[in-house]
């Protein structure tokens, strides 16, 4: 696991060589087919012969959650070691790392839009405030500015009548983990987020995927839900934002999204942080020796 553009995918490949694996994709937009360019997409190229797990299995019209995901990802984590073959779980979207990792009991509970509507009036802090209300014990693990997680929470509760389920189950996890994080600099990272918008927006790549994407019948308001990469090339594709506006606007967030999930890593005090190759492959093979 990882920030974005830390290279998450390319470290996989190779540890998953080396190790005779296979790689579960633990990212909530590289689920959605036709989302290859924004999301970041690893390439049949890039796979260089592994195979990837959860890719391109949901319609981006439609919201897919963590619930699908974790049913998903735990049936292909147990098709790998069924065939004697190390599983990899690779990603930036630490909620789907949780899924698998601390095993949540996620409740099957269906959008309620009405009920959605209604609370995304509200702003920020009254929906934190409301959940401390209800449920005090997620709301102090939530990040109070995650709209989208503040409002998923309230519908629980409020459709249950009971808490958020508590976010681990570790006890009856059906196998061992070994948690590795790629550690960059801030200065790296920035760096790599620049070269990756350039590579992206050459020949206008990311551009013409947004408008396919909008003759696919998915609307403005779908696509800036699905990152900010869409969310600006959307809002440059209706004029109210300039190209350069709109490079600058992903250059920003994407810093500010790494902030994000480098507050939610630090969280984790099983990870073992790692600056290449050697130190991933040092701690697979005491793992490995372990079992």
């Amino acid at each position: 696991m990882g920030p974005t553009a830390s290279g998450k995918s390319e470290l996989a490949v190779k540890l998953a060589k080396k190790y005779g694996g296979e790689i579960v994709s633990a990212d909530s937009r590289q689920v959605y087919k036709k989302l290859d360019i924004g999301s970041g997409k690893i390439t049949k190229k890039e796979m260089e012969g592994i195979r990837h797990w959860l890719l391109d299995v949901a319609s981006p019209k439609r919201k897919f959650s963590v619930a699908q995901y974790q049913k998903l990802a735990l049936r292909a984590i147990k098709k790998i070691l069924k065939k004697n073959k190390l599983p990899f779980l690779v990603g930036g979207s630490p909620f789907y790392i949780k899924s698998i990792t601390d095993q949540p009991a996620l409740p099957p509970i269906k959008p309620d839009w009405q009920l959605r509507k209604k609370l995304e009036k509200l702003p920020t802090i009254n929906l934190f405030k409301k959940l401390q209300a209800l449920d005090a014990e997620r709301a102090s693990k939530i990040d109070k500015n995650n709209r989208r997680r503040l409002i998923r929470a309230l519908e629980i509760v409020i459709k249950t009548g009971k808490p958020v389920p508590a976010l681990t189950n570790k006890k009856n996890l059906p196998f061992e983990i070994l948690k590795i994080g790629i550690k960059r600099s801030a200065q790296e990272l920035e760096k790599r987020i620049k070269e990756r918008l350039m590579k992206r927006l050459e020949h206008d790549a990311l551009i013409k995927e947004v408008k396919n994407l909008r003759k696919e019948g998915l609307s403005f308001k779908r696509l800036e839900e699905l990152g900010l990469e869409y969310r600006f090339v959307a809002q440059y594709l209706q004029n109210k934002i300039s190209r350069r506006e709109m490079e600058e606007k992903i250059i920003k967030a994407s810093k500010k999204l790494v902030r994000n999930q480098m507050n939610w890593f630090k969280k984790d005090k099983e990870i073992k942080w790692i600056k290449n190759y050697r130190q991933a492959q040092q701690l697979i093979n005491q793992f490995l020796a372990q079992k």
